[in-house]
């Protein structure tokens, strides 16, 4: 028997129980369908995490307090403040390929202009950041020097910031309290957009570093000095990264008269470490979300094995009379199999659609400002093509192995 043949048996035999073929295909339908979306998504929370991550800074290292000689997220989550605007200054001065340092302190904080007022993430930092991170001014201007050495009370506000308090406001020169404190804004930032660990990237407050040490949020080191939370370093080329971080580790213990043996209080780490760290983080969890997934595809294939069992079942007179005119094993195991593997691939197919619209949708939501994204790569269209096949070829290998060694007198009996 010719495989058109075999094909058109297949279809005939699948269009004769439309409502059977159809429920059977219903779990393959959602298997695949959750495996595009599921998989969809874990791609898409990938790309926006690297996104946001590259347009944060690139070229980037950030020095950190660390708690000396404790491992992992741990000694940072604790750690007694290290860091000064000295070292950055150090930094910025001593230490070659080095084109701009910024320090760098954060807190959350509340804006009120009137009767309104938002969350924002204050920054508290000097001129470089504007540069380091990419952000650019609207219209103002951003924190100067000046700022830095008078302790001004000025501040440049993100987007958002100014459209949920000040709205249509020309925003130069109002007087806003940020936790009780008036300062006066100065500027206005372009809009970035995205999110960083779940806070628009638009919400951020700017304000000299010297203000926040002496007048919001003082910290001192362990030595009596002002301390600040961090310390970004823009360097000239990821090429010399492991240099650059060898350099500032031997400056900062020479800062902060560490003995030679005795764990350093602070650690250098660079954005690709972070983008390769959130990487392997997402990338686990959209397998796992495709092993969840695979669970339906693993229903549905045994739904299509039951049904080719019972369609065995129900054939058993037609087998051996096709036998018995002169239909050889091989020929029977590859019209069950082309019927189970149609199922399959049909369900799988309805599935891609259904999963693509679907991560579509989840494309188009919107959670507190953050626009979810689903990436819909070939790859992931090929392995649920690929898994379908494989599906239905396994699960109607028995059932047709089955049919095909039945024999022909015993069949033609039967029932």
């Amino acid at each position: 028997m010719k495989f058109v043949d075999s094909l058109k048996l297949a279809l005939r035999s699948l269009t004769v129980n439309k409502l059977r073929s159809s429920l059977t295909m219903l779990g393959i339908i959602i298997g695949v369908g959750a495996v595009i979306t599921l998989m969809s998504v874990g791609r898409g929370v990938e790309a926006q995490i690297t996104d946001m991550i590259e347009d944060y800074g690139s070229n980037t290292l950030n020095v950190i307090s660390q708690t000396p000689g404790v491992k992992g997220l741990a000694s940072m989550q604790s750690a007694t403040p290290s860091l000064t605007i000295e070292d950055a200054r150090a930094i910025a001065e001593r230490v070659p390929y080095v084109t701009g340092v910024a320090p760098v302190s954060e807190n959350f904080v509340e804006v009120t202009f009137g009767n309104e007022s938002a969350m924002g993430v204050i920054e508290a930092t000097t001129p470089e950041f504007e540069e380091i991170y990419n952000y650019h001014t609207a219209y103002g201007r951003f924190i100067n020097e000046r700022d830095i050495g008078l302790k001004d009370t000025v501040v440049v506000l993100g987007q958002k910031v100014v459209e949920d308090i000040l709205g249509t406001k020309d925003p130069i020169g109002q007087k806003i309290k940020l936790s009780g404190r008036s300062f006066t804004v100065v500027g206005v930032l372009e809009p970035k957009g995205g999110q960083m660990m779940g806070v628009s990237m638009d919400s951020i407050i700017v304000v000299p570093i010297t203000t926040y040490q002496s007048k919001m949020f003082p910290r001192k080191t362990s030595r009596g000095e002002d301390a600040v939370q961090s310390i970004a370093v823009q360097i000239t080329s990821s090429d010399y990264a492991d240099y650059i971080t060898t350099e500032i580790e031997n400056l900062l213990r020479r800062q902060h008269r560490i003995k030679a043996g005795d764990k350093d209080d602070f650690a250098i780490i660079s954005n690709e470490q972070i983008l390769s760290l959130f990487q392997q983080i997402t990338g686990a969890l959209t397998i796992f979300l495709g092993l969840v997934a695979g669970i339906s595809l693993l229903v549905g294939s045994i739904g299509i094995m039951n049904i080719m069992l019972v369609s065995v079942t129900e054939r058993t007179r037609e087998i051996g009379l096709r036998k018995a005119v002169g239909a050889k094993r091989r020929d029977i195991l590859l019209q069950f199999l082309i019927e189970a593997a149609m199922m399959s691939l049909t369900g799988g197919g309805i599935g891609i659609i259904g999963g693509w619209l679907l991560s579509l949708g989840i494309s188009q939501i919107q959670t507190s400002g953050l626009t979810l994204r689903a990436v819909v790569s070939p790859d992931i269209v090929i392995l649920a093509v690929s898994v379908s096949i494989f599906i239905g070829i396994a699960s109607g290998l028995y059932p047709a192995m089955r049919a095909a060694r039945l024999n022909p007198i015993d069949a033609l009996h039967y029932g």
